[in-house]
């Protein structure tokens, strides 16, 4: 566990303790991720000037039952469900994962940011340029690192 930078913490969350990953400002609860996917809900719709009831109707939902969404409570929105508001909203989930746990694309806040701004500019590319750039980076990872990586994307189904 310790290799993998992980830690046993107690999250009022759950009944037994469990393992995590510091983050650059600790170890976030789960209460605590919650307010920040909700925050970050209500944020992106707002800046698409979408109403709530609107996009509740879009889901299929009540306005109540995704209001709960935003405001974090009672109520936590599975992959689904967040699947269908990317596809309603027009954002990645890498997107809403990254505000909430940025220290899983780096070891530090300038990584992290560096590595989404790559995953956003790579998302842009047209699909040569993109083949492309995958025979580029292949080439540029040592031998090792590479097969790594082309095992990874095939196992993660990329």
């Amino acid at each position: 566990m310790r290799a993998r930078g992980l830690v046993e913490v107690a999250d009022p969350e759950f009944d037994r303790p469990v393992f995590r990953q510091s983050g650059f400002d600790g170890i976030l609860t789960a209460k605590e991720m919650d307010e920040k996917i909700s925050s970050w809900l209500k944020k992106t719709r707002e800046a698409k000037d979408i109403s709530r009831a609107d996009l509740a109707r879009l889901l299929g939902l009540s306005v109540s039952v995704y209001s709960r969404y935003e405001r974090g409570s009672e109520a936590r929105m599975s992959i689904p469900r967040l699947i269908h508001l990317c596809e309603i909203m027009g954002f990645m989930p890498l997107d809403v994962i990254f505000d909430t746990a940025p220290h899983l694309w780096g070891k530090t806040p300038e990584e992290a940011e560096d590595r989404l701004t790559l995953t956003k500019l790579i998302e842009r590319l047209p699909p040569d340029t993109m083949r492309d750039l995958i025979r580029l980076l292949k080439r540029m990872l040592p031998g090792e690192q590479a097969a790594e990586a082309v095992a990874t994307s095939v196992s993660e189904g990329s």
